[in-house]
């Protein structure tokens, strides 16, 4: 199986903005993140096919995962 991870703001800084990715059958959004070896503090908006997920959140093949780090601003 393989989903598209896209990564926002900071959480692209010396890694990448866009990747396929291949994953097994059944991997949360949680152990994809691990796997990408993000920091976990560090994301605080998840969105797969364009809905608000969580970590638990079972990913299909060709799903796509966008990360969002926490957003300031005022």
């Amino acid at each position: 199986m393989v989903v598209n991870v896209k990564l926002f703001a900071t959480l692209r800084k010396d890694r990448f903005s866009e990747k396929i990715y291949e994953i097994h059958e059944g991997t949360t959004v949680g152990e994809l993140i691990k796997e990408l070896e993000l920091p976990h503090e560090q994301i605080s908006i998840i969105f797969v096919n364009g809905r608000h997920a969580k970590l638990e959140t079972v990913l299909n093949d060709k799903d796509e995962v966008a990360l969002f780090p926490p957003i300031g601003g005022g």
